[in-house]
């Protein structure tokens, strides 16, 4: 049974063969058009998360400059890949945009059977921003440097817990990273609810969590928590008196938390392009450059090549990581 968007497509594509139009110059006047209707940007994990509210600035900038409707829909679950297997139902026309970051990196490894594939099903269109993660501790724990909560953990292996907010989130394989290059013994506790990892932190439930850095600067100015190093390769204002996990003696285990949008394999390039240079536009203009510094975020920009080989570069690193630590989870 063919569909009415088949048939209304097929009937377009005869039309140009009428007029003498092959099927490269139809799709080159499609994308002039666009767009014509309502762009939508799932985001595989829930509302108030940091992906969810870098896909809303990047939303509303666009509407504001380019006039577009755009939308974000929150699709979270299955360790991420509910949001990526509803954005490859949708045709490959650009009216559909997936927010994609470091869980997504990870899925490869660390759910096989996954049925898509981030680098085939899905192409690059840009890179939203960089963030960075913090190493806390709860105050109780007597430590004040990286080396000495190692040499903490080392005393009794196995014994302290650290927490994160799910399963190939970047809390958890900059955990099992860390765990790998420094030789300690912890267990994960992975929660459901991003606020109750940090309340079960603070409240000394567990001992530590690399976390996204702006929900807990807050606690760490209080007192709440105890901050040992930024995750990143550079100093955030934030924080300009916590080192870097480089500066603290460990190279290895810098990583910064990306995040980015992808369209599905196969659309237009003019539209793909099209995209591109709106989404760079926004995000050299200073209302969305102060919106993502307030969240502790660089803004990106660039090529989907530049993009493209980010994501490539981070399935690579993190599916090692998973292999390493011998990570495993079915969705």
């Amino acid at each position: 049974m063919i569909t009415k968007r088949a048939f209304l497509s097929t009937v377009a594509m005869a039309g140009t063969a009428a007029i003498g139009l092959n099927a490269s110059a139809f799709r080159r006047a499609l994308a002039q058009s666009y767009p014509s209707r309502v762009i939508r940007i799932i985001v595989p994990w829930s509302a108030s998360t940091p992906p969810d509210i870098l896909a809303r600035i990047v939303a509303t900038a666009l509407s504001e400059s380019e006039g577009w409707n755009v939308i974000v829909e929150n699709k979270p679950g299955a360790v991420g890949t509910i949001g990526p297997m509803a954005a490859l139902k949708q045709p490959a026309d650009g009216y559909t945009l997936l927010s994609v970051g470091t869980p997504l990196a990870a899925v490869p490894a660390l759910v096989p059977d996954a049925k898509f594939k981030l680098e085939t099903d899905l192409t690059p269109l840009i890179q939203i921003g960089t963030a960075y993660n913090v190493l806390v501790v709860n105050p109780s724990v007597p430590v004040n440097s990286v080396a000495e909560l190692i040499a903490y953990l080392k005393k009794d292996p196995g014994k302290y817990t650290f927490s994160s907010g799910g399963f190939g989130t970047p809390a958890h394989l900059l955990g099992e990273l860390f765990k790998l290059e420094t030789g300690v013994q912890a267990t994960h506790v992975p929660y459901a609810q991003f606020p109750q990892a940090i309340g079960d932190l603070i409240s000394g439930v567990n001992t530590y969590q690399f976390i996204a850095m702006m929900p807990v600067v807050q606690h760490i100015n209080t007192g709440k928590l105890r901050a040992l190093a930024v995750m990143g390769h550079k100093r955030v204002p934030a924080l300009k008196n916590v080192p870097t996990i480089a500066e603290a003696g460990y190279p290895k285990l810098a990583a910064e938390d990306w995040n980015g949008l992808m369209l599905k394999t196969g659309t237009p390039p003019a539209v793909t392009a099209r995209l591109n240079e709106a989404v760079d536009k926004a995000l050299k203009t200073d209302k969305v450059r102060d919106a993502l510094g307030k969240l502790g975020t660089d803004p990106g920009g660039g090529t989907p090549e530049a993009f493209g080989t980010l994501v490539h570069a981070e399935i690579a690193r993190w599916s090692k990581v998973i292999k390493d630590a011998g990570i495993k989870i079915n969705t």
